[in-house]
């Protein structure tokens, strides 16, 4: 077994075998350029899987950048131990779209449907942050070239495209919900059903139809078993975390703190 062999052995599937090779390859070009190379934006499975492999690689650092604090795509740039961090600079660049004749009301999927429509990779970029009318793309630099000349139109609307620095972000305050429930087990299903607040039997079909993550991760077993400090998304419903597990009731069941974030 090889060096990069022995640093993804532990990696299960293809996806993260693939994701850890460019990890290691990244890392093996940073120690020969001496220069820091960035990774794709990565959900916060995939920056762990990404520092895992690096945690093993000697001489090696990461930092994670997303545009602002709360971000969940981030790119890791990864430099030699020696570097001088002061010199790092965030592989980050910002667009805003603006609807200039609106119709319906676009959402995160229409943007990010129309970025990914003239040839962009979805590893090219980060968060959307969607305003009232229009959003505003952190992405890289390769991607902000193309978007700026081939992003004019979204569906029916006439759009303007402009480069915008990373300080004028407006970043929209997150709204936690707490909420506070009894289960009978740690399933998924009964967990995130209290969490969204739909039955259980409309949540199992969530479940099986790919539409719910687990700690970043497709789940598609209703009853897998969910532990404190995961975190359960849904695909345009937010998210929730498993914040607490309180106790028990007198009936045994389980008493949790679950917080929903919009």
């Amino acid at each position: 077994m090889n060096n990069k062999e022995r640093l993804l052995s532990h990696l299960e599937g293809k996806e993260e075998r693939l994701l850890g090779a460019r990890i290691v390859d990244l890392a093996e070009r940073a120690m020969i350029d001496d220069t820091p190379q960035a990774s794709d934006f990565l959900d916060p499975r995939e920056r762990q899987i990404a520092q895992g492999v690096l945690g093993c690689i000697p001489a090696i650092r990461a930092r994670g950048y997303g545009g602002f604090p709360e971000a969940e795509r981030q790119r890791l740039l990864i430099y030699p131990e020696h570097y001088l961090t002061e010199l790092l600079e965030p592989p980050l660049w910002a667009l805003e779209v603006k609807v200039e004749t609106p119709g319906r009301e676009l959402r995160h999927g229409d943007y990010l449907g129309a970025i990914l429509g003239v040839g962009i990779d979805r590893g090219q970029v980060g968060d959307i942050l969607v305003q009232e009318n229009g959003c505003q793309a952190i992405v890289s630099q390769e991607a902000l070239r193309v978007l700026l000349v081939e992003l004019r139109r979204g569906g029916a609307s006439e759009v303007s495209v402009s480069e915008i620095d990373l300080e004028q972000l407006e970043v929209p305050a997150q709204r936690i919900k707490e909420v506070r429930t009894t289960v009978a087990s740690m399933r998924l299903d009964a967990v995130a059903a209290f969490g969204f607040g739909m039955s259980r039997t409309k949540m199992a079909r969530e479940i099986k139809g790919e539409r719910v993550k687990l700690n970043w991760k497709v789940v598609t077993d209703p009853a897998h078993p969910v532990a404190e400090g995961d975190v359960i998304s849904m695909r345009g419903r937010g998210r929730i975390s498993v914040d607490q597990i309180t106790g028990t009731t007198r009936k045994g069941r389980i008493s949790l703190l679950l917080k929903r974030a919009f």
